[in-house]
């Protein structure tokens, strides 16, 4: 069923067929993958003939939406306020730490990331870092980019290293009209390329050309117009280029929609729409007289309303018997436990929890989907914010950035950055408890120092700075002591 919708999605051989791939991913995300079909559900003729509509051409009625709901689980245990992972560094850089922790809030970074591993759910995504300048001064701000007309070139002598990230697409006279190019009435249904080039020192901007032009003085001739071709010089190309699942090829990561999953979905989807009819059918039965039977004009079905049949007739009503729909609905549970169990997804069942649950026992119940969790967490943690990160503080180097007051700072790391993500799941005040005494007698046995037990209670606590935390306990101790 699959391959037989995907045909209606329109791929164009200019472009290699990743593009395609990810433009059919972005819409089963998006809910959009049925949008080719030309017919509705219930329209089951077409033409004056009354040729029969086969489902296949038909969008589905009911839409479970089963993909969405997998992806936005996963992104909530990564980045959602409960999961924001805290920065960690070196003893020597924790001014450097508390400035990007800053940077990170007014950017509101927590949600660009949550906007990538969405996006990125289709195979991969780019965030493009660029540095804006105002009244308060520079500032960065990211775009989360979708990466269907997006090329990556990396560094031979380090694989990476991006070296110069392309974009490239088709678009119509008119659309190029609206940016603000001048285009001849003559030519605004016609199409031309579109093409810009992100490198070490420079976003340069390409002239649109027409499509099969060959003239080379038309062909990519840089655009210097003012607020197109811009030169940073920052030394690195401003682009963070993030896989969604270790594995694929060197361009894109493995996909969260396993194909797999999809095909089961998409047979969920009709099942339910068919039973959604039939149910339909059930409440207006049809009805079957046979002949000979009396009466004359059109018969109205009411239940004031009687027939009259001759001794050789009859008349019944068709109905359908309702056992068939609990069976397609049971059929469907199954399909669904398949498709979550290939997603990776949440099979837990609210509505069997009659108590509170402790974190631990809500981790070994969604055991599939922290681990699919987890793993987004080296490549959108380590792999993505970590390199953002690090990619603005090199940016300051160059460019000092304004933190909350307005003050130019740049921003100086001379360790590693770290991220120290929070437990999965909340924990309750029993877990609290037993916790609090194990790190207690850790501590007094000496096998563990306050420090680490501050670091592990931390998110539970909302603890976003330790060593001010460890300071303040220092300060209780000595005043206990005074006073005592």
């Amino acid at each position: 069923m699959f391959q037989t919708i995907a045909r209606t999605i329109p791929r164009d051989p200019d472009f290699p067929e990743r593009c395609w791939w990810i433009d059919v991913r972005t819409r089963l995300l998006d809910g959009s993958f049925y949008d080719g079909l030309s017919y509705e559900f219930h329209q089951e003729t077409r033409g004056e003939g009354g040729q029969y509509v086969p489902i296949a051409e038909r969008r589905p009625s009911v839409r479970t939406g089963l993909l969405r709901t997998v992806v936005d689980d996963s992104v909530s245990l990564l980045f959602d306020e409960d999961h924001w992972p805290a920065l960690e560094t070196a003893e020597a850089d924790i001014e450097a730490r508390g400035q990007l922790a800053a940077l990170a809030r007014q950017m509101r970074l927590n949600e660009i990331m949550m906007a990538a591993a969405t996006i990125g759910a289709v195979g991969s995504v780019c965030l493009h870092l660029r540095i804006l300048g105002g009244a308060r001064g520079l500032r960065p701000f990211v775009k989360v980019m979708n990466t269907m007309y997006l090329t990556p070139e990396w560094d031979p002598a380090a694989p990476d290293t991006l070296i110069k990230v392309t974009e490239c697409y088709k678009v119509t006279g008119d659309e190029l009209r609206q940016r603000g190019y001048t285009v001849d009435d003559g030519a605004l249904g016609e199409r031309f390329w579109f093409e810009r080039v992100w490198d070490d020192m420079a976003e340069t901007w390409y002239l649109p050309w027409k499509l099969g032009e060959t003239d080379p003085a038309r062909i990519r001739q840089v655009d210097d117009a003012p607020g197109r071709t811009v030169r940073h010089e920052l030394g690195f190309v401003p682009m963070v280029w993030i896989k969604d699942l270790p594995g694929c090829d060197e361009i894109d990561g493995t996909s969260t929609l396993t194909m797999e999953a999809v095909e089961t979905i998409i047979q969920i989807d009709y099942l339910l729409s068919q039973c959604g009819r039939g149910l339909k059918y059930s409440q207006d039965p049809l009805l079957l007289i046979k002949e000979p039977a009396g009466g004359d004009g059109p018969f109205i079905r009411s239940a004031s309303n009687a027939i009259t049949v001759d001794a050789q007739g009859d008349a019944r009503l068709l109905e359908i018997n309702g056992s068939a729909a609990s069976a397609v609905i049971d059929y469907c549970k199954a399909l669904r436990e398949i498709a979550l169990e290939s997603l990776h997804g949440n099979r837990a069942n609210p509505d069997r929890l009659a108590a509170a649950t402790s974190g631990r026992a809500m981790e070994m119940m969604n055991l599939a989907l922290i681990w699919l969790a987890g793993r987004k967490r080296i490549t959108y943690g380590d792999g993505g914010l970590l390199v953002l990160l690090e990619m603005i503080a090199r940016a300051s180097e160059k460019l000092p950035l304004s933190l909350a007051g307005g003050t130019a700072r740049t921003i100086r790391l001379t360790g590693p950055l770290t991220l120290r993500w929070p437990a999965w799941y909340a924990p309750t005040a029993q877990d609290r408890v037993q916790m609090a005494t194990a790190l207690q007698t850790h501590i007094a046995s000496g096998t563990l120092s306050v420090e680490t037990a501050v670091k592990t209670i931390a998110s539970d606590y909302a603890i976003e700075d330790v060593p001010a935390e460890l300071a303040a306990i220092r300060s209780d101790s000595q005043n206990q002591k005074a006073s005592g």
